[in-house]
Order: structure tokens, then sequence, then C-alpha cells
């Protein structure tokens, strides 16, 4: 189990997002829109649901979890530190010279992290192998992929999805941050998306839908997930870019955008105001 019991995930959910807005802003960094619309997912998931010991960042069979989108790094470099895998004091050198902590999530030197990633559309495919080696295996553990939207535009990842579905990789389960905002445009005017449910269906994989700021849900979600034998599972979290500051939510500008100075004060006054 999680050595985070004590915090509650809603708690730990706005210490994530205080973290990573001082550390982008202080860094010089940008994604914290990204990052926002992940929180309440990442504090679920280290909360409880992620069988890891902080303590033992490599034990055989802790569950290994990856963010393909990895230009949210830093809201997983917060989950990682207020769970106990390394100091607090490290998130306050993220994006700098000389740091362990890059602006895309990397696994060098870092206690919790599986994979380094950053180009997109790569994530998937390495769960989906590390699922299908457990398998043969004959291990228990699982694997949890948390992709973005815009990442499905990339190919790379329907081959691991058709191969986990003809595979029936039951220890795989992969969550869609479904915010519908990428990188400069909603995802429907990209590369439209609809009917996602149905095309993992179609693919074989088990397909579970909540609201991916509502911890309950979540919860239940994961839950659930333990009973589906013989197939992998997707979980598509509708979820609020910028999601806790009113001004970036819903924004394709804080994508890359750095809230310093008056823009700053404002963010950190409202996430600090979360009861």
């Amino acid at each position: 189990m999680n050595s985070n019991q004590e915090i509650s995930s809603s708690d730990l959910a706005k210490r994530i997002r205080i973290h990573a807005l001082r550390m982008t802003s202080r860094g010089g960094s940008s994604h914290i829109g990204a990052v926002f619309s992940i929180a309440d997912i990442l504090a679920v998931l280290y909360g409880g649901v992620l069988d890891v010991r902080p303590s033992e960042p490599k034990w055989p069979d802790r569950d290994r979890f990856i963010l393909s989108k990895g230009h949210a790094g830093a809201g997983v470099y917060a989950a990682l530190a207020e769970s106990g895998f390394f100091d607090i004091q490290w998130l306050e050198t993220h994006y700098q010279d000389g740091s362990r902590l890059s602006g895309h999530v990397t696994h060098v030197d870092m206690p919790g992290v599986e994979l380094s990633t950053g180009s997109l559309g790569h994530g998937l495919g390495v769960g989906c192998g590390m699922a299908y080696g457990a398998k043969l295996d004959g291990k228990n553990h699982r694997v949890v992929v948390l992709c973005s939207d815009g990442e499905l535009d990339e190919g790379s990842n329907w081959e691991p999805i058709l191969f986990a579905g003809h595979h029936k990789l039951s220890n795989l389960i992969a969550v869609i941050d479904y915010n519908k905002i990428q990188s400069l445009a909603p995802v429907s005017d990209t590369i439209a998306l609809e009917p996602l449910a149905d095309k993992f269906r179609v693919f074989g994989w088990a397909v579970y839908e909540c609201n991916g700021h509502e911890h309950d849900a979540l919860r239940a979600q994961f839950a659930a997930m333990k009973e589906e034998k013989g197939k992998p599972k997707v979980l598509l979290a509708h979820t609020t870019k910028g999601k806790g500051v009113s001004f970036m939510e819903n924004t394709v500008l804080w994508h890359y955008r750095t809230a310093r100075g008056e823009e700053f004060d404002r963010a950190l006054a409202e996430l600090e105001a979360v009861r």
C-alpha cells in the first residue's frame, strides 16, 4: 500500500497543484494547464490505488505507473515527493541547470519514475510491453499508463491498443486525460476522437468513464476494474484543462504560458483558498 494514506486525496491534489505552480514559475517551464487537469487523478492513484512502496521504489511487485503525457511531469514529481519517494526540497530545483527534475518527466536518478517520456505516443506501447512481460512471468502487478487525449492522434498508440486487446492484458490500465484541448486547439478541431469509448470497445477493452476531478468516482472506477477479468481497461477521465484556477480553465493559452507576477499571485491565492 501507499505510505501517503494519512493525507486525504483532496489535500494531496491541492498540494500537487500548488507545488506545480511554484515549480513551473520558478524554473520558467510551462504546461501548467496540463498538470492541473491530471492533479486529481494523480492524487487518487498515489493516495492509495497504486500498490507502491516509497521506501523501496524498485520493489519487484510494485504497480508500474507511466505518465505518457510527459510534459505534465511537474505533477508526478510533486505527487512522488509528497508520497515520500524523495525529499520535497528537490522540487525547488525543477527545470533548472543541474537538476534531476527535467521539464518532461525522467526516470534517471528519479525514485518512483518508471520511464522518461516527452515525445507523445510512446508510453502506452512501453506499458503494454511491461504488462505482457508480467503476464508471461506470472506476475500480479498492474501497469497504469496516463495518456492525454490529444496524444491519441499518434498512430503509435493504436498498435498497443490492438495488441493489448488481442492478448487480453487484464493487468493493463490506460487512463485518458480527456480535457478536450491539446497544444494549439480543441481536440475536436484537430483530429476528432469520438466515439472514443466505442473505439476502445471494438479493440477488446473494458471501458470506464467518469469525471476526472471527482475523487470518489475515480476510486470507484479503479475498484471496479479489479473485478474485470480478461480485458485491458481504459478510463476516460473527463477533465478540465487548468482545473483549479479560474482564469486558466478551458483555455489553450495555459498549455505553454508560465504564471509569474500578478498571474502567479492570483493563481496561488485561488489554490490556497480551496478547502
